[in-house]
C-alpha cells in the first residue's frame, strides 16, 4: 500500500509541474507567454494566405524539448484570440496534454478511432475556445491506428469545425508515428530544447519530415538563455 500511495504522489507531482508550465494562463506577461503570442502572430500572418495550415502537428527530435509545452501554449493563444481551437493528442506512447489541463485521460482520440465513442461527445472546453482531446485508452498498435483510413478521414472532419487543430505528435527520432501524423496535418512545428538538442538531431528531424514529403512550417526553440534568465523563444519560417 505504501509503494501504491507513493506512485500516485509522485503522478501528482508530475502532473502540477506540467501544469506550471501553462504560462500562458499562469503568467501571462511574461516573457515566455509573450513568445509563445510571437508566434501565434507568426502563424496567424503567415505566407500561407490562399491556404492557411489549419491542421498543424507539433513535435521534436527526442523526448523532453517541449513540444506538449508548446502545443498546450499555443493552443491557448490562439484561443484568447478568439480562435475555434481543438488540441488532439496524438502521442499514443505517452499521452500528457491532459496533465496541463488537469484533465483526466479516460476517453479520447483512441476510443473515437475504433468506434467506442462519438468525436462530439468527447474532449473538455478548459479554455473558452479551446477544446482539448486526450488519447484516451493506450492501443497495443499505434502505428498501425495512426495509418488507418479512419484517421485519414478525422483532419478532414476537424476542418470544417475549427479554425486550428493542433497535432501533439510523439518526437521525430523514436517512432514513425509522427512522420505518419504529419502526412495528415497542412503543417508541422519543429520544437527543439536550445540548452539539449544537438544541430545533428534537428537536422536529422528535418531529413526525416522532408522524407515523408512534409511540410515544415515553422521551429520553436526552447529554454533560451537571455541576461534576464530562461524562457521560451519562439520563431517560425516557411520551406
Amino acid at each position: 500500500m505504501p509503494q501504491r500511495l507513493g506512485r500516485l504522489a509522485h503522478r501528482e507531482t508530475e502532473t502540477d509541474e506540467l501544469a506550471g508550465r501553462l504560462v500562458t494562463l499562469l503568467d501571462p506577461t511574461s516573457g515566455a507567454a509573450e513568445a509563445y503570442r510571437t508566434l501565434r502572430t507568426n502563424l496567424l500572418y503567415s505566407a500561407f494566405v490562399d491556404e492557411p495550415a489549419k491542421v498543424i502537428v507539433v513535435t521534436s527530435h527526442g523526448p523532453g524539448e517541449g513540444k506538449s509545452t508548446t502545443c498546450a501554449n499555443l493552443g491557448v493563444v490562439l484561443a484568447q484570440a478568439g480562435k475555434n481551437v481543438l488540441i488532439l493528442d496524438c502521442d499514443f506512447r505517452k499521452p500528457v496534454i491532459h496533465r496541463f489541463f488537469g484533465l483526466r485521460n479516460l476517453y479520447g482520440v483512441v476510443d473515437v478511432l475504433v468506434g467506442e465513442r462519438k468525436l462530439q461527445d468527447l474532449g473538455a472546453e478548459p479554455v473558452e475556445g479551446l477544446r482539448v482531446m486526450p488519447v484516451g485508452h493506450i492501443p497495443l498498435n499505434p502505428t498501425e491506428l495512426l495509418g488507418s483510413r479512419r484517421f485519414s478521414e478525422l483532419p478532414a472532419s476537424l476542418r470544417e469545425e475549427f479554425d486550428y487543430v493542433l497535432i501533439d505528435a510523439p518526437p521525430v527520432g523514436l517512432v514513425s508515428d509522427p512522420a505518419i501524423l504529419a502526412t495528415q496535418g497542412d503543417g508541422v512545428l519543429l520544437v527543439s530544447d536550445a540548452q539539449t538538442t544537438r544541430k545533428g538531431s534537428v537536422r536529422q528531424a528535418v531529413r526525416s519530415l522532408e522524407a515523408a514529403r512534409t511540410n515544415i512550417v515553422g521551429a520553436v526553440m526552447n529554454n533560451v538563455e537571455t541576461s534576464k534568465g530562461s524562457y521560451y523563444y519562439s520563431y517560425t519560417y516557411h520551406s
